[in-house]
């Protein structure tokens, strides 16, 4: 069997970053799509952290997910409803996981020497792939497949 990898440069990347002062965590990650269907409620997609402490924003995959880590690691810990945070799950590079739907929010990021993760994003029948929160556990936004997408194209126009 030949082996075969995921190599980043041949794909388009958007940068997610806010600004520091906007949030108690670093948030830092790109990602690319890789593929997606609208009508058939699914996506494709690569996210890469690097060794720098970056996290993408607070959120709750609402859809069922699945995870392959194909670089580095991935860093997980759920927000409480009280306000603190759950132990660190840690994925390395082979892993996989398959969730139905997360029960809380989380903080994700890469290990130390950053992570490449596939998600393939099933949304609910509204379109709605994952909600995003503020620190305080209130849903500040929806990210549905349409607007993922169209975040990531408005990166080819400019």
């Amino acid at each position: 069997m030949s082996q075969s990898s995921f190599d980043p440069d041949k794909h388009r990347w958007r940068e997610v970053t806010v600004p520091a002062d906007a949030s108690s965590f670093k948030i830092h990650h790109d990602y690319t799509i890789l593929g997606y269907d609208l009508e058939g409620g699914t996506l494709d997609m690569v996210v890469r952290w690097y060794g720098d402490g970056g996290h993408c924003p607070l959120h709750r995959h609402v859809g069922t997910t699945t995870v392959l880590v194909l670089e580095g690691e991935q860093h997980l810990r759920d927000a409480r409803p009280d306000g603190s945070r759950g132990p660190e799950k840690v994925r390395k590079a082979g892993d996989y996981h398959l969730s139905t739907g997360d029960p809380l929010p989380h903080l994700e990021c890469g290990g130390p020497e950053g992570g490449l993760v596939f998600f393939g994003c099933h949304a609910k029948d509204d379109g709605v792939l994952y909600e995003i929160y503020d620190e305080e556990g209130r849903i500040v936004d929806h990210t549905t497949i349409a607007s993922l997408v169209a975040d990531w194209q408005a990166t080819a126009e400019s």
